[in-house]
Protein backbone atom coordinates (compact mmCIF):
# COMPACT_ATOMS: atom_id res chain seq x y z
CA UNK A 1 0.00 0.00 0.00
CA UNK A 2 1.52 3.39 -0.93
CA UNK A 3 1.65 6.50 1.39
CA UNK A 4 -0.88 8.22 -1.08
CA UNK A 5 -3.44 5.25 -1.04
CA UNK A 6 -3.00 5.07 3.03
CA UNK A 7 -3.46 8.88 2.89
CA UNK A 8 -6.86 8.74 1.21
CA UNK A 9 -10.05 9.10 2.95
CA UNK A 10 -13.59 8.66 1.19
CA UNK A 11 -14.38 11.15 3.65
CA UNK A 12 -13.82 15.16 3.10
CA UNK A 13 -12.24 16.12 6.43
CA UNK A 14 -15.36 19.22 6.70
CA UNK A 15 -17.84 16.71 6.74
CA UNK A 16 -15.69 14.95 9.64
CA UNK A 17 -16.27 18.17 11.44
CA UNK A 18 -19.97 18.97 11.23
CA UNK A 19 -20.28 15.16 11.92
CA UNK A 20 -18.90 15.74 15.08
CA UNK A 21 -20.51 18.84 15.96
CA UNK A 22 -23.81 16.90 15.85
CA UNK A 23 -22.66 14.04 17.75
CA UNK A 24 -22.00 16.61 20.38
CA UNK A 25 -25.05 18.30 19.70
CA UNK A 26 -26.43 14.98 20.80
CA UNK A 27 -24.28 13.13 23.53
CA UNK A 28 -23.85 16.89 25.35
CA UNK A 29 -27.17 16.56 26.55
CA UNK A 30 -27.36 13.78 28.02
CA UNK A 31 -23.94 13.87 29.80
CA UNK A 32 -25.16 17.39 31.18
CA UNK A 33 -28.22 15.63 32.40
CA UNK A 34 -25.75 12.86 34.03
CA UNK A 35 -23.94 15.55 36.05
CA UNK A 36 -27.34 16.69 37.43
CA UNK A 37 -28.04 13.33 38.85
CA UNK A 38 -28.17 13.13 42.88
CA UNK A 39 -25.99 9.98 42.76
CA UNK A 40 -26.65 9.62 46.42
CA UNK A 41 -30.13 8.80 47.07
CA UNK A 42 -30.11 7.62 43.50
CA UNK A 43 -31.34 4.07 44.19
CA UNK A 44 -34.16 6.02 46.30
CA UNK A 45 -35.39 8.23 44.08
CA UNK A 46 -35.89 5.48 41.53
CA UNK A 47 -37.35 2.74 43.30
CA UNK A 48 -39.62 4.80 45.30
CA UNK A 49 -43.41 3.08 44.89
CA UNK A 50 -44.65 5.56 42.12
CA UNK A 51 -41.48 5.30 40.43
CA UNK A 52 -41.41 0.92 40.49
CA UNK A 53 -45.09 1.62 39.71
CA UNK A 54 -44.62 3.46 36.26
CA UNK A 55 -41.57 1.01 35.30
CA UNK A 56 -43.68 -2.03 35.59
CA UNK A 57 -46.75 -0.90 33.92
CA UNK A 58 -44.59 1.15 30.73
CA UNK A 59 -42.88 -2.17 30.80
CA UNK A 60 -46.15 -4.25 30.87
CA UNK A 61 -48.04 -2.43 28.20
CA UNK A 62 -44.57 -1.90 25.61
CA UNK A 63 -44.46 -5.44 25.58
CA UNK A 64 -48.38 -5.82 24.91
CA UNK A 65 -47.86 -2.89 22.51
CA UNK A 66 -44.93 -4.65 20.94
CA UNK A 67 -47.26 -7.38 20.27
CA UNK A 68 -49.82 -6.00 19.02
CA UNK A 69 -47.40 -4.41 16.13
CA UNK A 70 -45.75 -7.58 14.89
CA UNK A 71 -49.64 -9.00 14.67
CA UNK A 72 -51.18 -6.15 13.02
CA UNK A 73 -47.69 -4.62 11.18
CA UNK A 74 -46.33 -7.83 9.27
CA UNK A 75 -49.63 -8.33 7.12
CA UNK A 76 -50.00 -5.09 6.29
CA UNK A 77 -46.25 -4.74 5.39
CA UNK A 78 -46.99 -7.62 3.25
CA UNK A 79 -50.14 -5.99 1.70
CA UNK A 80 -48.42 -2.71 0.88
CA UNK A 81 -45.25 -4.95 -0.37
CA UNK A 82 -46.03 -7.74 -2.07
CA UNK A 83 -49.39 -6.52 -3.71
CA UNK A 84 -50.74 -3.79 -5.97
CA UNK A 85 -54.10 -2.36 -5.75
CA UNK A 86 -55.82 1.18 -6.41
CA UNK A 87 -55.84 3.70 -3.13
CA UNK A 88 -52.21 1.56 -2.32
CA UNK A 89 -50.15 4.77 -1.94
CA UNK A 90 -52.98 6.78 0.00
CA UNK A 91 -53.21 3.93 2.41
CA UNK A 92 -49.54 3.63 2.81
CA UNK A 93 -49.71 7.61 3.46
CA UNK A 94 -52.05 7.17 6.23
CA UNK A 95 -50.65 3.85 7.98
CA UNK A 96 -47.16 6.20 8.13
CA UNK A 97 -49.49 9.59 9.81
CA UNK A 98 -48.88 9.10 12.97
CA UNK A 99 -44.68 9.49 12.31
CA UNK A 100 -45.42 12.75 11.79
CA UNK A 101 -48.63 13.70 13.97
CA UNK A 102 -48.42 15.37 17.14
CA UNK A 103 -49.10 12.67 19.98
CA UNK A 104 -51.19 14.76 21.78
CA UNK A 105 -53.60 14.76 18.08
CA UNK A 106 -53.24 10.73 18.01
CA UNK A 107 -54.88 11.07 21.72
CA UNK A 108 -57.43 12.96 20.77
CA UNK A 109 -58.34 10.85 17.72
CA UNK A 110 -58.55 7.88 19.99
CA UNK A 111 -61.07 9.94 22.08
CA UNK A 112 -63.18 10.38 19.40
CA UNK A 113 -62.52 6.81 18.46
CA UNK A 114 -62.87 4.66 21.68
CA UNK A 115 -63.72 7.89 24.57
CA UNK A 116 -67.45 7.44 26.02
CA UNK A 117 -69.15 9.29 23.21
CA UNK A 118 -66.78 8.09 20.49
CA UNK A 119 -67.56 5.97 17.36
CA UNK A 120 -66.46 3.11 18.76
CA UNK A 121 -66.53 3.65 22.20
CA UNK A 122 -70.35 4.46 22.82
CA UNK A 123 -70.89 0.68 21.75
CA UNK A 124 -68.40 -0.48 24.19
CA UNK A 125 -70.26 1.31 27.10
CA UNK A 126 -73.31 -0.40 25.98
CA UNK A 127 -70.95 -3.53 26.61
CA UNK A 128 -70.05 -2.29 29.65
CA UNK A 129 -66.29 -2.35 28.70
CA UNK A 130 -64.72 0.98 29.11
CA UNK A 131 -61.08 1.74 27.29
CA UNK A 132 -60.57 5.43 27.33
CA UNK A 133 -59.03 5.83 30.86
CA UNK A 134 -57.99 2.34 31.48
CA UNK A 135 -54.66 0.06 31.01
CA UNK A 136 -56.13 -0.51 27.90
CA UNK A 137 -56.20 2.81 26.41
CA UNK A 138 -52.31 3.01 27.48
CA UNK A 139 -51.67 -0.12 24.84
CA UNK A 140 -54.05 1.12 22.26
CA UNK A 141 -52.00 4.60 22.59
CA UNK A 142 -48.75 3.46 21.81
CA UNK A 143 -49.59 0.67 19.34
CA UNK A 144 -50.72 3.93 17.76
CA UNK A 145 -48.00 5.66 17.56
CA UNK A 146 -44.77 2.73 17.24
CA UNK A 147 -46.94 0.20 13.99
CA UNK A 148 -45.68 2.86 11.54
CA UNK A 149 -42.05 1.68 13.00
CA UNK A 150 -42.50 -1.82 12.37
CA UNK A 151 -44.59 -1.58 8.61
CA UNK A 152 -41.58 0.90 7.58
CA UNK A 153 -38.54 -1.36 8.39
CA UNK A 154 -40.43 -4.60 7.33
CA UNK A 155 -41.70 -3.01 4.23
CA UNK A 156 -38.58 -1.81 3.11
CA UNK A 157 -37.04 -5.21 3.86
CA UNK A 158 -39.62 -6.88 1.71
CA UNK A 159 -39.03 -5.07 -1.34
CA UNK A 160 -35.11 -5.07 -1.04
CA UNK A 161 -35.45 -9.00 -0.69
CA UNK A 162 -37.83 -9.36 -3.92
CA UNK A 163 -39.74 -12.39 -5.14
CA UNK A 164 -37.43 -14.52 -6.36
CA UNK A 165 -37.18 -17.00 -3.88
CA UNK A 166 -41.26 -16.84 -3.12
CA UNK A 167 -41.57 -17.23 -6.70
CA UNK A 168 -39.30 -20.82 -6.80
CA UNK A 169 -41.30 -21.85 -3.88
CA UNK A 170 -44.41 -21.55 -5.67
CA UNK A 171 -42.95 -23.28 -8.98
CA UNK A 172 -42.33 -26.15 -6.62
CA UNK A 173 -46.17 -26.97 -5.13
CA UNK A 174 -45.77 -24.32 -2.32
CA UNK A 175 -48.75 -22.47 -0.83
CA UNK A 176 -49.00 -19.65 -0.16
CA UNK A 177 -49.01 -20.27 3.77
CA UNK A 178 -45.62 -21.91 3.33
CA UNK A 179 -44.34 -19.60 1.29
CA UNK A 180 -44.53 -17.15 4.29
CA UNK A 181 -43.49 -19.35 6.80
CA UNK A 182 -40.67 -20.97 5.21
CA UNK A 183 -39.55 -18.01 2.76
CA UNK A 184 -40.45 -14.81 3.28
CA UNK A 185 -40.46 -14.52 6.76
CA UNK A 186 -36.85 -16.03 7.40
CA UNK A 187 -35.71 -13.45 4.53
CA UNK A 188 -36.89 -10.58 6.60
CA UNK A 189 -36.45 -11.66 9.94
CA UNK A 190 -33.51 -9.56 11.03
CA UNK A 191 -36.15 -6.33 9.53
CA UNK A 192 -38.72 -7.85 11.70
CA UNK A 193 -36.94 -7.94 14.67
CA UNK A 194 -35.70 -4.56 14.52
CA UNK A 195 -39.07 -3.26 13.94
CA UNK A 196 -39.96 -4.64 17.07
CA UNK A 197 -37.74 -3.47 18.94
CA UNK A 198 -38.26 -0.07 17.84
CA UNK A 199 -41.98 -0.53 18.33
CA UNK A 200 -41.28 -1.76 21.77
CA UNK A 201 -38.71 1.56 22.14
CA UNK A 202 -41.19 4.01 20.78
CA UNK A 203 -43.87 2.97 22.88
CA UNK A 204 -41.62 2.94 26.11
CA UNK A 205 -41.34 6.61 25.29
CA UNK A 206 -44.59 7.94 24.48
CA UNK A 207 -46.17 10.49 26.37
CA UNK A 208 -48.72 13.06 24.62
CA UNK A 209 -51.23 10.98 23.24
CA UNK A 210 -51.07 8.20 26.23
CA UNK A 211 -51.72 11.22 28.75
CA UNK A 212 -54.68 12.56 26.18
CA UNK A 213 -56.11 9.30 25.73
CA UNK A 214 -55.56 6.94 28.86
CA UNK A 215 -54.61 10.09 31.57
CA UNK A 216 -52.86 9.45 34.83
CA UNK A 217 -53.70 7.50 37.00
CA UNK A 218 -51.17 5.75 39.24
CA UNK A 219 -50.66 1.92 39.03
CA UNK A 220 -53.14 2.19 35.88
CA UNK A 221 -52.02 4.86 33.07
CA UNK A 222 -49.44 6.38 34.59
CA UNK A 223 -46.00 4.88 32.54
CA UNK A 224 -42.79 6.24 33.06
CA UNK A 225 -42.72 8.82 30.92
CA UNK A 226 -45.62 10.44 33.14
CA UNK A 227 -44.19 9.96 36.50
CA UNK A 228 -41.12 11.72 35.01
CA UNK A 229 -43.15 15.21 33.90
CA UNK A 230 -45.47 14.54 36.94
CA UNK A 231 -41.97 14.97 38.81
CA UNK A 232 -40.12 17.08 37.03
CA UNK A 233 -42.87 19.58 39.36
CA UNK A 234 -42.52 18.66 42.87
CA UNK A 235 -38.72 16.44 42.91
CA UNK A 236 -36.41 17.72 40.27
CA UNK A 237 -33.84 15.08 41.63
CA UNK A 238 -36.44 12.30 41.00
CA UNK A 239 -37.29 13.83 37.42
CA UNK A 240 -33.51 13.63 36.89
CA UNK A 241 -32.63 9.88 38.02
CA UNK A 242 -35.90 8.56 36.18
CA UNK A 243 -34.97 10.22 33.11
CA UNK A 244 -31.27 8.33 33.58
CA UNK A 245 -32.89 5.22 33.73
CA UNK A 246 -35.10 5.63 30.90
CA UNK A 247 -32.38 6.55 28.77
CA UNK A 248 -30.03 3.65 30.01
CA UNK A 249 -33.43 1.30 28.45
CA UNK A 250 -33.21 2.97 25.58
CA UNK A 251 -29.57 2.80 24.78
CA UNK A 252 -29.77 -1.21 25.74
CA UNK A 253 -33.08 -1.11 23.21
CA UNK A 254 -30.83 0.55 20.13
CA UNK A 255 -27.86 -2.26 21.30
CA UNK A 256 -30.48 -4.83 21.10
CA UNK A 257 -31.34 -3.38 17.57
CA UNK A 258 -27.82 -3.15 16.14
CA UNK A 259 -26.94 -6.42 17.38
CA UNK A 260 -29.96 -7.69 15.28
CA UNK A 261 -28.62 -5.91 12.35
CA UNK A 262 -25.50 -8.12 12.80
CA UNK A 263 -26.88 -11.12 12.04
CA UNK A 264 -28.58 -10.33 9.03
CA UNK A 265 -26.44 -11.95 6.65
CA UNK A 266 -26.52 -15.36 8.56
CA UNK A 267 -30.30 -15.14 8.30
CA UNK A 268 -31.11 -14.26 4.84
CA UNK A 269 -29.28 -17.52 3.61
CA UNK A 270 -31.74 -19.19 5.12
CA UNK A 271 -34.48 -19.13 2.57
CA UNK A 272 -32.50 -20.66 -0.30
CA UNK A 273 -31.93 -23.92 2.00
CA UNK A 274 -35.55 -23.98 1.99
CA UNK A 275 -36.00 -23.38 -1.69
CA UNK A 276 -33.31 -25.62 -2.52
CA UNK A 277 -34.87 -28.66 0.11
CA UNK A 278 -38.38 -29.35 -1.92
CA UNK A 279 -36.54 -29.41 -5.64
CA UNK A 280 -34.41 -32.16 -4.24
CA UNK A 281 -37.49 -33.97 -2.95
CA UNK A 282 -38.99 -33.92 -6.12
CA UNK A 283 -35.76 -34.84 -8.03
CA UNK A 284 -35.58 -37.80 -5.76
CA UNK A 285 -39.02 -38.41 -5.96
CA UNK A 286 -38.62 -38.67 -9.92
CA UNK A 287 -35.76 -40.95 -9.77
CA UNK A 288 -37.97 -43.15 -7.29
CA UNK A 289 -40.56 -43.70 -9.61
Amino acid sequence: MTRATRRYSAVPRWVIVLAALGACFTLLPLVAMATRVNWGDFGALITSESSVDALLLSLRTSVSATVLCVVFGVPMALVLARTSFPGQRVLRALVLLPLVLPPVIGGIALLATFGRRGLLGHTFEVLGIQIAFSTTAVVIAQTFVALPFLVVSLEGALRVAGTRYEAVASTLGARPTTVLRRITLPLVLPALLSGAVLSFARALGEFGATLTFAGSLQGVTRTLPLEIYLQRETDPDAAVALSLVLVVVAVLVVGLTLRTGSVDAGLARRPRLAVVTPARETHSAADGS
